[in-house]
């Protein structure tokens, strides 16, 4: 009984070994190709090499790579690729040694049923593709970000008195981040190795201000007027440029105003003329010069606002078209500047314009004060600073008799106060700022050039006073004309 299994049992192994012998035979299965019934994907490994299966691998991929991959962009805008220029590459080239290994390891058993599985089921291996990061971020943004397009805010105009609103625009930005994401998952996971297209993660982004918004401005919520009839045309025109700069200025709610940048750069390119500044204690010609009146007025204007003035810089020396206190001073080179904030819920326009040597600036928004509130300023002068000696220079090259002179600056201490009346009450009292301005003397060029030596002693004895009235006196004295005997 024992031996007649036994005997079965060598029979039996006996052809499963005469099995694989005959299959290894039917697939051609010659030592170092892979056998019948092994694909990667949808191509065929039965019979080849290693070197054979990588190789047709590769073409397979390289074909791939000449396919069109068109990105679409902001607004709908298309840029078409191939797959090449995205760095496609083949990332899983193990997959062919793998195959070869196929029904050559483990013992005949092992082997025997390999074989035979493979002539019921197919053996497919997934070829796996992989890109260049790199170069998909490069396409990204030099052929498909200047597409994107900046949103255009909602305007207002004042045109004959009324507000026309402008209508804004929408912007769309290109997610640079996760549009790489999205090609690459896409190509990755879903692409079915034909021409593609992929929509880009593109941001939508809103223009500021409704025709709803835009439409409560209306209401007028501080004016202030300043004059320049004595500057001269130059003087005259640098305020009429630079208000014409601030004149139409929409601030939404938040949004801050910078004079400074508004009306700069400070050249004649720009509309700017040389008039009288203020430098050093002096009086200079400076590009630009009297564009601070244009920044004190809208300052008054908005502090009737009553907006949020962010930064607001006293001058050097007092100014005499408003009260001390009352002025803000721009200059680039000092790092002065005004600025405000809208601090209201509303958008605000601001009006500018000249007229008969007047500057004005009117601020425009929605009115939410009680209808009795009324707000005024007071400049107080805390201190008065007189100067104390005049500044004399001599000046060789000026004959004797010669003067130039320049006016005295007072110095001053001083701060303005905000007065809010309700009901024709007082409910409030502060202070808004507080000033310093430098005093400086009365200042002369005096010539002393002459060719009697006891002229010189006695105009340089008298430059030595610091006292431009008697210098005028002792001048006065040597250049008269001698008494008739």
């Amino acid at each position: 009984m024992t031996g007649k299994v036994f005997g079965k049992g060598c029979l039996v192994f006996a052809g499963m070994i005469l099995a694989v012998v005959l299959m290894g035979t039917s697939a051609r299965a010659a030592e170092g190709t892979i056998k019948e019934g092994i694909f990667a994907e949808d191509i065929s490994l039965s019979g080849m090499t290693e070197e054979e299966a990588s190789e047709a691998i590769r073409q397979r991929v390289d074909s791939l790579g000449e396919k069109k991959v068109t990105l679409v962009a902001a607004g709908g805008q298309e840029v078409t690729v191939t797959a090449d220029q995205l760095g496609i590459s083949w990332a899983n080239p193990e997959l062919v040694e793998e195959a070869a290994r196929l029904g050559t390891e483990g013992n005949v058993i092992q082997r025997y049923k390999l074989l035979k599985d493979l002539l019921f089921e197919n053996k497919v291996y997934d070829i796996k593709l992989e890109f260049d990061v790199g170069a998909i971020n490069d396409i990204l943004v030099s052929r498909c970000v200047p597409y994107d397009q900046k949103p255009m805010d909602a305007g207002l105009e004042r045109v004959d008195g009324q507000f026309v609103i402008t209508g804004g625009k929408v912007g769309y930005e290109t997610d640079v981040e996760s549009s790489i994401d999205v090609i690459y998952g896409y190509l990755e996971n879903d692409w079915d190795g034909g021409d593609c297209r992929i929509a880009l993660n593109v941001m939508e982004e809103r223009p500021r201000g409704t025709a709803e918004e835009l439409a409560q401005v209306q209401d007028l919520l501080g004016t202030y007027t300043t004059d320049y009839s004595t500057s001269n045309s130059n003087r005259s025109g640098n305020v009429t440029n630079g208000c014409s700069k601030i004149n139409g200025t929409l601030l939404f709610p938040g949004e801050e105003f910078s004079a400074t940048d508004t009306v700069s750069p400070f050249t004649t390119a720009n509309g700017y003329a040389l008039a009288g500044a203020y430098l050093n204690g002096k009086v200079v010609n400076s590009i630009g010069g009297g564009i601070c009146q244009v920044s004190t007025t809208l300052y008054n204007a908005v502090l009737r606002a009553e907006l949020e003035v962010t930064e607001r810089n006293a001058h050097s020396m007092i100014v005499t078209y408003v009260k001390a206190s009352a002025d803000a001073a721009i200059a680039e080179s000092a790092g002065k500047d005004f600025k405000f904030r809208n601090n209201t819920d509303y958008p605000i326009y601001i009006e500018g314009y000249t007229q008969n040597k007047k500057i004005t600036f009117n601020i425009y928004g929605k009115e939410t004060r009680p209808a009795d509130r009324v707000v005024s300023f007071e400049s107080e002068v805390l201190e008065v600073i007189e100067p104390t000696i005049d500044m004399i220079t001599a000046d060789a090259s000026k004959p004797l008799g010669y003067v130039s002179t320049e006016s005295a600056h007072i110095g001053y201490k001083a701060r303005l106060w905000k007065i809010v009346k309700e009901g024709g009450k007082e409910v409030s009292r502060e202070v808004v700022n507080n000033s310093k301005y430098n005093v400086s003397p009365r200042s002369a060029v005096v010539g002393v050039a002459t060719d009697e030596a006891w002229k010189y002693e006695e105009i340089m004895a008298a430059i030595g006073t610091y006292d431009l009235d008697h210098v005028r006196t002792v001048i006065g004295l040597l250049t008269a004309p001698p008494a008739e005997e």
